[in-house]
């Protein structure tokens, strides 16, 4: 899933030579999902309890590849950014149900599956960020395939989930959610304040991700560094995460799981202090960036699901908390190039991405303690 946004930054001055658009402007093509998922994700959860958790899931993933194709289509820049709204929308859905579903079938071993989910999406973006420029370059003719061909074959993988998906889906029927409690109507997500502590969470940390996402790869060129070498440089930054993502659960043990959330931000704040102070350092740097970022959505997504007292309310707070995040997560990749634009160096957006993990390591404290949504 991860593999259809995470090709963009390394693509990026491809798409503005191409295209004759600013690189501030595409940039933004990173926080079309992030919109999506902020006024959709409220929605899976609706939907997943009218027609069952399974149909919905089966319907994002068929959008998810339309999407793939719309974007990559020649012609008018349009079909790009309708493109990234189909698949914001379909990952909107699947961002939100897959804690609901990991607490559902897993409910004893909720920290080890996800975090197997996290290092997988980790994983497969990582190797998209790294291919896509290499496969921009192949030439079967007089011209490369471009930025176009590399987008949509970095997501070759995904008629394979579609299947794999489907298969399960006739096995397991539509996944209809049993009927809720009386008085569960009357209790919302939206007015519990554990569930806006985990939505704020899961934005801040999201923030660290897509800003380094979408500007790794420009800050990379800016010292220097090739553009194969800049899509590496943003790989080794999601393969990391794949680490951290696989040993998030050996954390979550004893009296470490209480302070966990709140010091998964340290590594990033180095590796941020790192590409100003020694910024040819800049693998090193991406990789405790990395290590910060993968442990923290498997944080996130933990939270979800072990914050929930059932994969009804799961469902209800991944897709509160994903609203909520994914508001916040929009802007910070703006705001980054906008003060890279406005004071023509990398200190000030720098400074930023240290404020906004200083902030989570804040509200970690809070998301540390155990209670659970709609406990009084």
């Amino acid at each position: 899933m991860r593999s259809t946004i995470t090709g963009i930054g390394p693509l990026l001055e491809q798409m503005t030579a191409d295209t004759g658009v600013p690189i501030a402007p595409l940039s933004g093509l990173t926080s079309v999902p992030l919109i999506a998922w902020a006024l959709c994700s409220p929605l899976a959860h609706s939907a997943s309890q009218r027609f069952g958790i399974n149909r919905v899931m089966t319907l994002a993933l068929t959008l998810l590849a339309a999407g793939t194709v719309i974007r990559s289509l020649p012609g008018p820049l349009a079909g790009l950014w309708i493109g990234s709204a189909v698949i914001g929308v379909a990952l909107a859905a699947v961002n939100v149900l897959v804690p609901a579903i990991v607490k559902r079938a897993f409910g004893t071993r909720v920290p080890a599956v996800t975090g197997l989910y996290t290092a997988l999406l980790a994983g497969c973006g990582a190797l998209a960020s790294g291919v896509v420029v290499p496969i921009s370059h192949v030439r079967t003719g007089a011209e490369p395939w471009g930025w176009r061909v590399a987008l949509i074959a970095v997501c070759a993988t995904l008629p394979i989930a579609l299947g794999l998906w489907l298969a399960h889906h006739r096995r397991a029927g539509h996944g209809a959610a049993a009927a809720r409690p009386h008085d569960a109507r009357r209790e919302t997500v939206w007015r519990d304040r554990v569930a806006w502590q985990v939505g704020m969470y899961f934005g801040v940390q999201a923030s660290h991700f897509y800003v380094l996402l979408t500007w790794l790869a420009p800050f990379a060129l800016s010292i220097g560094r090739g553009e194969a070498q800049s899509g590496v440089d943003v790989m080794v930054y999601q393969l990391a995460g794949v680490v951290s993502s696989l040993a998030l659960p050996l954390a979550l043990r004893g009296r470490l799981e209480r302070w966990a959330p709140a010091l998964l931000p340290a590594l990033a704040i180095v590796g941020v202090a790192g590409f100003l102070l020694a910024p040819d350092g800049i693998l090193a740097w991406s990789v405790l960036a990395g290590l910060t970022s993968g442990a923290s959505l498997a944080m996130s997504f933990t939270l979800m699901a072990s914050r929930s007292r059932d994969h009804h309310t799961a469902s209800a707070l991944s897709g509160m908390a994903q609203s909520v995040g994914y508001a916040f997560a929009a802007l910070p990749p703006i705001a980054f190039g906008l003060l890279h634009t406005a004071t023509g160096g990398w200190t000030a957006p720098m400074l930023f991405l240290a404020a906004i993990l200083a902030t989570q390591a804040i509200l970690g404290i809070l998301v540390g303690r155990d209670r659970r949504v709609f406990e009084r």
